[in-house]
């Protein structure tokens, strides 16, 4: 999982590739050095809706994932593409809220309410381990 801030500075429409695939393209600015860098994510299948309440010029923070793949031509031709897939987007100064997107596993953690319980915080690290 990488993270990207900048500015939002394109927003294409959705592309329906075919009936099962659908994406849509997007290009954030890091303008935080000084030469700008555009930078093209995609967002994929239910995550294409996540763009709608953005628009350009917002100052966002963007999660994704990187993905790399190898294609034959017909002429026998290998070549690597990657691509950017971006699974989450906030706003900047929004801070750790529900993401535009929707929960997520990740995104919600139901340990931070309040449980009343006395466990101090040494024993919940402990517990926390999967194995």
């Amino acid at each position: 999982m990488y993270k990207f801030q900048g500015k939002i500075k394109v927003i294409n429409d959705i592309q329906e590739i075919s009936e099962k695939f659908k994406k849509r393209e997007f290009v954030v600015t890091d303008t935080s050095s000084m030469y700008p860098q555009d930078v093209m994510f995609q967002s994929v299948q239910d995550k294409c809706a996540m763009l709608d309440g953005y628009s350009v010029e917002d100052e966002v923070e963007v999660s994704f994932n990187l993905r790399g793949r190898e294609w034959t031509s017909p002429d026998g031709v290998v070549k690597y593409f990657n691509t950017l897939d971006a699974w989450r987007i906030e706003k900047m100064g929004q801070g750790a809220g529900i993401p535009q997107g929707g929960p997520s596993a990740m995104s919600l953690n139901a340990d931070t309410a309040s449980t009343g319980s006395s466990e101090t915080a040494s024993d919940k690290e402990e517990d926390d381990l999967p194995f």
